[in-house]
């Protein structure tokens, strides 16, 4: 008898964020490669063509696009696609009434971040009221719930009753992301300097990005910052000139391919996290994995995933340490390797080793 394990792909139909799409296609291709004897992976997809699959993952395309979906599934009617196991790298599932113990049918959703809890200015209100609402429905009918650290865990367990329901799977870096062998080119078309510190966000983070680029200034280097919101770019160089960095010395860049963004982040000096959230520090791995020293702000988040990988200092301290980590060439160094040591902690295939695991726990 072959088990099924119905995995929600939508990221791979309809992104809504590009994080999201590639921690599904990851994931999905990691269930693949790792799944036990008699197991077999299926895509569940709203309708409209994904741009490819994973390999070995057979799809079902339900009837409806992913907009219609997701509403649908907001107020409770499966059209068609509960029943089995059902795994979701984000709360979009098919959260209903079933069986576990009888049927054998099981749903587990995923969480990266608790935004529309903890910080909701940040993002769209639609994406605010679906998250909370498809919580909602993950309280009364998911058999499990995945967050990638214990303090998001933490975090979650105070804002809804789930009890031991709450499962930590890490995240990790793109398979195979490196920095690609014409990164000096990619570097000079995206206009960017040879020597300048990373970092990642955008208008919505402002507190924390205010925080990075002092620290980035008191170190005397130029900044690039990733993930800036298309149009927030001289707001966010306003923001780098109330932190003391001239205009010259801020480069700030919208999101970015797999390779362009290795290509940035491993031509960097270091990687600045200044963020004091819960959400999952995807840049700051895609850092580590790069061998790409980082200072990190200090947070519960960052001491668990960073750990002695980076510097994971007091947010006043972050020009300090930056500082004092770009003084020689021993300590960057002696931070590189720290960083590819700690990276060997997260990887695709070992999350989905676990998912597997929790689905037969379950």
């Amino acid at each position: 008898m072959t088990v099924r394990l119905n995995v929600v792909l939508d990221q791979l139909v309809a992104p809504t964020e590009p994080d999201l799409a590639m921690a599904t296609r990851q994931l999905a291709a990691g269930l693949v490669a790792v799944a036990p004897a008699g197991c077999e992976v299926v895509g569940l997809m709203p309708a409209g063509a994904a741009d490819s699959l994973p390999s070995g993952v057979e799809p079902r395309a339900l009837r409806l696009p992913r907009r219609e979906l997701a509403a649908a599934w907001q107020v409770g009617m499966p059209t068609g696609a509960a029943g089995g196991m059902i795994h979701s790298p984000t709360l979009m599932a098919p959260l209903v009434k079933h069986d576990r113990v009888h049927d054998h049918d099981q749903t587990v959703v995923s969480l990266w971040d608790l935004r529309s809890w903890d910080a909701p200015d940040e993002l769209p209100r639609a994406r605010v009221l679906f998250e909370r609402a498809m919580l909602k429905r993950a309280v009364k009918h998911a058999d499990a719930v995945v967050v990638p650290t214990h303090a998001l865990a933490g975090r979650l367990g105070e804002i809804a009753r789930l009890g031991d329901r709450v499962r930590v799977i890490a995240g990790a870096a793109p398979s195979a992301f490196r920095a690609p062998n014409d990164a000096v080119a990619r570097l000079r078309d995206l206009n960017l300097p040879h020597t300048f510190v990373a970092l990642s966000g955008g208008v919505g983070t402002s507190h924390g990005l205010a925080g990075g680029l002092r620290a980035v200034a008191a170190a005397g280097l130029d900044a690039v910052v990733l993930d800036v919101p298309e149009g927030e770019e001289p707001a966010v160089a306003e923001i780098a000139s109330a932190a003391g960095l001239p205009e010259r010395r801020i480069h700030a860049r919208a999101a970015l391919d797999d390779h362009d963004r290795a290509a940035v982040l491993a031509s960097a000096t270091a990687f600045v996290a200044p963020a004091e959230s819960s959400s999952w520090p995807w840049r700051a791995v895609e850092a580590l994995a790069l061998g790409v020293p980082v200072v990190a702000a200090e947070s519960q988040v960052h001491q668990e995933v960073i750990a002695d990988g980076g510097l994971v200092v007091h947010g006043a301290d972050l020009g300090e340490a930056l500082a004092q980590l770009t003084a020689s060439d021993a300590a960057l160094q002696r931070a590189r390797v720290l960083a590819l040591d700690r990276a060997r902690a997260f990887a695709w295939d070992a999350a989905a080793e676990r998912v597997w695991h929790l689905h037969a726990e379950l």
